[in-house]
């Protein structure tokens, strides 16, 4: 059963516009710093940081009636051996979590599906 959905929407220019130095540090938890240090292309870094912020804003509207301490770096967002993303978090546990991310030039999107373990 569908317990909750949520989506965001990110400009890439935005994060460009705060430093994506500062951006990663403030969003990535140390599984996804790993994996972020292995990208070699400066736009791949971007809409790396894109996605998972996305991701993690997505899952923030999912919880939105929850106890509200969790933060960004409280979601693992990482890629299976086919690429597929997937999140780690307790504060999913009780969740088969779904997720999509898509980029453009200029935008990141994510689309999170939480549904209800049974």
């Amino acid at each position: 059963m569908i317990h909750a959905i949520g989506t965001d929407l990110v400009e890439l220019e935005r994060i460009k516009s705060i430093g994506i130095d500062r951006f990663k540090d403030k969003i990535l938890n140390e599984d996804e710093k790993n994996e972020y240090a292995k990208i070699n292309h400066e736009n791949r870094k971007l809409t790396y940081l894109a996605g998972r912020f996305a991701v993690k804003e997505s899952l923030f509207k999912c919880f939105k009636a929850g106890d509200k301490t969790a933060n960004y770096k409280d979601f693992s967002v990482l890629n299976d051996n086919v690429g597929a993303p997937y999140v780690l978090s307790k504060h999913t546990t009780d969740f088969v979590v779904h997720i999509t991310i898509s980029h453009t030039n200029l935008y990141a999107i994510a689309f999170v599906v939480l549904e209800t373990k049974v």
